[in-house]
């Protein structure tokens, strides 16, 4: 037998689609709306369960498929008693359960210092799943609108639900419009970053007349706790909430309006839906040949990447020139004792103030050059505080679960939330979300596509971040090259220290270059007036540390101040 013949061959990537007959493909995973609603029973269900397991193919790793893995969310809103249950609970009869994930909130107002989707965010499908959210953000954003919009008289006292709740006098109608108008906003820009990232959305809203309402709920059927915590027995309050309704219909075009008159029709409607949303979703993850052109550039230099980019359908990438600032570094000494006597103090201004700041959640992001000293500066940030203050999160390489999230997933679940249990309301990220546009940039572990649209990804992220109330503090932390070898070799000697030192960190040092040209294409594009950065240009170890501290407590004081 010949040498070939033993050895085997690695299965090449395929498309999902192979896996199916073309008679398949032609009718059951290829998205048409003009038989949107027209198959019977049996041939939904099978062609439910067939697209579902497509689906689950995008995910795969051997062999790997041609597709992008993708997800389907399914947001599910709308009027009470408008067959909502009854239609995801066919869906749930119909489908393989283990591949649909059904999760239910109901509205509260948003929490303090965090984005309106922040606390939804652990609840999101991997890719290759299919995931119905009752409630969601838009529970939330409807609960809050209506307390604004409802007056704190009789209509209020129904919109309490009998709670004991009170709140403010109702807002006028352009202030709550307003306000619903800047969620929205914020939403939108949120979901279509979750699209973008293949997430794929299908937002479907349920509504019945008024008196279809009533009469089921006079019926003898338990109601499950009410989606947005309103009395729907009060026509007042169900005339303001179909306003406020028609205010969010006509502001997101979006939506899918269900006729929740007859639950067993709308539950078809909906099992179309949801098929149809996962057809497109397949059709959305087939790459298409720039991505393929981007697979193949993943060893190619930063200077080869970058000629790529001329092919692909979006503006040329221009490099931004390198400032002196990254190149040359400039020594200042500092005495141990001088350095010491500042640390002590600035140490204790700093507790000082974030034990001041009132709640208020604070990110810290450090990146930098390898041996740049982000782990030092960082464990004299929190030598002054608590353990239960504050949460460190040391970034790596993905976990295979992570990589089935849009890539922020990892870095939001980690975020300050006051949901949970711990006290802690300060997450200090060693690495960052900012790895789109460095390692993954270089290493192209992120296609030309992914990484150059990451960079207004990442400020909107930080924007709806800073616009909730949440400081976020941005270092880069940079030395000469000279430096990096000193402290490398320095860490090879020292047993205790041997383990910050990888077969990685000399690999990147090959390309030290490419990784100057993209911190100074990320800090040009990513520092903004609400979470700039602060560029600590230093082979000084000990000056780095209290310049990090001086610059923490420049913006703790501000934030002070402005109370």
């Amino acid at each position: 037998m010949s040498k070939k013949n033993d050895t085997t061959e690695p299965k090449a990537p395929q498309a999902v689609s192979t896996q199916f007959s073309e008679q398949v493909v032609e009718q059951r995973l290829k998205p048409n709306p003009l038989s949107q609603f027209s198959l019977d029973e049996d041939s939904l269900r099978l062609a439910l369960v067939t697209a579902q397991y497509a689906l689950k193919a995008t995910r795969q790793q051997t062999p790997p498929t041609l597709n992008k893995p993708t997800g389907l969310l399914v947001l599910v809103n709308g009027m009470e008693q408008a067959g909502k249950g009854t239609a995801v609970k066919q869906l749930r009869q119909w489908v393989d359960p283990r591949l649909l994930k059904v999760e239910a909130t109901i509205g509260h107002s948003p929490l303090n210092y965090q984005p309106i989707w922040q606390a939804h965010t652990s609840a999101m499908p991997r890719h290759g799943d299919v995931m119905v959210y009752f409630g969601n953000w838009y529970a939330d954003l409807l609960y809050n609108v209506m307390r604004l919009a409802t007056s704190d008289s009789e209509n209020l006292e129904a919109l309490s639900n009998n709670k004991g709740q009170k709140s403010k006098n109702s807002l006028p109608i352009a202030q709550w419009q307003d306000y619903l108008q800047q969620q929205l906003d914020t939403l939108k820009a949120f979901e279509n970053d979750l699209i973008a990232n293949q997430t794929k959305l299908l937002k479907c809203w349920f509504h019945v007349d008024i008196e279809t309402l009533h009469s089921r709920l006079k019926d003898n059927e338990a109601d499950p706790q009410f989606l947005y915590q309103i009395d729907w027995n009060n026509k007042q309050v169900i005339e303001k909430f179909n306003e406020v309704a028609a205010t969010l219909l006509r502001q997101q075009d979006d939506w899918v309006i269900i006729d929740g008159d007859d639950k067993l029709e709308a539950a078809d409607n909906f099992c179309h839906l949801v098929l149809h949303a996962i057809q497109t979703a397949l059709a959305s993850s087939q790459t298409d040949s720039n991505d393929n052109n981007n697979e193949k550039s993943k060893n190619h230099s930063q200077s080869e990447t970058l000629k790529l980019n001329s092919d692909t359908k979006q503006k040329q990438f221009e490099p931004v020139p390198i400032p002196k600032q990254l190149t040359s570094i400039k020594d200042k000494k500092i005495s141990k004792s001088d350095y010491r006597e500042a640390l002590a103090e600035k140490q204790a201004r700093l507790a000082e103030l974030l034990r001041a700041r009132q709640g208020r959640h604070v990110v810290f992001a450090f990146e930098g050059m390898d041996a740049a000293g982000k782990g030092g500066a960082i464990k004299r940030l929190v030598a002054p505080l608590d353990p239960r203050e504050y949460q460190i999160y040391n970034i790596g390489a993905p976990m295979l679960y992570e990589t089935q999230h849009p890539y922020l997933w990892r870095f939001w679940t980690r975020l300050p939330d006051e949901q949970t249990n711990r006290i802690s309301r300060i997450a200090i990220f060693d690495r960052t979300w900012y790895g789109r546009v460095l390692v993954e940039r270089i290493e192209g572990f992120a296609s030309t596509d992914e990484w150059q649209r990451a960079y207004d990804e990442i400020n909107r992220f930080e924007a709806d971040l800073a616009a909730a109330g949440t400081l976020v503090i941005k270092y880069w932390l940079a030395i000469d090259k000279k430096e990096q070898l000193k402290r490398f070799e320095d860490r090879q000697e020292t047993p205790h220290k041997q383990f910050k030192l990888t077969d990685d960190d000399w690999r990147n040092r090959d390309k030290w270059s490419d990784y100057v040209q993209s911190a100074a294409d990320m800090l040009a594009r990513t520092g903004t007036t609400t979470a700039p950065w602060c560029v600590i240009a230093t082979n000084e170890k000990r000056q780095a540390r209290l310049d990090v501290l001086d610059h923490a407590i420049e913006q703790l004081s501000a934030f002070s101040e402005s109370k």
